[in-house]
């Protein structure tokens, strides 16, 4: 069972035109890591990004987006979380670095971010759940503590206190896994 790759794959079917989406969370990790656990496939939503340089997505997306949600919503699946960039914690650099993935689909193509930068938007809520998914991001791609620590000092933050908070106060924990992971290997 793969719930993102479903939806994206309705996603597809619903467009009328090419589109481009960047996803993150956990849908990223079920598509993007070769080697992600199966209960990251059971995710029932898919959450994207809009970068602030590229074209708003157009009415065909918007249209798309609305059927797949109609399409899917007796399965409690969907696709309804798409935020700015400007929203999400990142590097300011992360577009150019997003990874391409090789999915199924004919009209839509799908990126998700580095995974420094997927490191990064796990980290605005820092409880165990997303802990977990960065441990499993480092065990994918060994970052270490100074490597993260320059990300942290350039990490675009959204203008929300307690997101900041949140960043602040996960950054230590972050850093642990980094060092538990590299004296494991």
């Amino acid at each position: 069972m793969n719930n993102p790759l479903e939806i994206l794959r309705t996603l597809d079917r619903h467009l009328s035109k090419p589109a481009e989406l960047t996803v993150f969370g956990r849908s990223a990790l079920a598509l993007g890591y070769a080697a992600s656990p199966p209960d990251y496939g059971a995710t029932h939503d898919v959450d994207g990004i809009i970068p602030v340089t590229a074209e708003e997505p157009d009415l065909d997306f918007w249209t798309a987006q609305q059927a797949t949600n109609a399409e899917l919503k007796n399965r409690g699946l969907y696709i309804t979380h798409l935020f700015s960039e400007l929203d999400v914690i990142l590097e300011p650099d992360w577009q150019p670095r997003c990874v391409a993935l090789q999915l199924p689909l004919t009209k839509l193509k799908v990126f998700r971010p580095a995974t420094v930068d997927l490191v990064l938007t796990k980290m605005a809520r820092g409880d165990e759940q997303d802990l977990e998914d960065i441990r499993f991001l480092l065990s994918q791609e060994p970052l270490s503590p100074g490597e993260l620590q320059a990300a942290f000092a350039r990490a675009r933050l959204p203008n929300v206190a307690e997101i900041r908070q949140l960043f602040i106060a996960a950054q230590p924990k972050v850093l642990k896994l980094a060092g538990d992971l590299l004296s494991n290997t």
